[in-house]
């Protein structure tokens, strides 16, 4: 069973989008697309707050 993590070290920010990349095993930056322009910025947030460091 997968778990999501977020990887400060690989990521841009806070590494969100990687971990969510890692965790559905597609590329990184449809996430970070999402994030930017689907107005997902206050949901990254969240994420980067209560996710587990890898």
């Amino acid at each position: 069973m997968n778990k999501l993590y977020r990887y400060p070290d690989k990521g841009y920010l806070g590494g969100v989008c990687y971990g969510f990349g890692v965790y559905t095993k597609t590329d990184p930056i449809i996430w970070r697309v999402l994030a930017i322009f689907a107005g997902l910025g206050l949901v990254y947030l969240v994420f980067w707050l209560f996710l587990e460091k890898a």
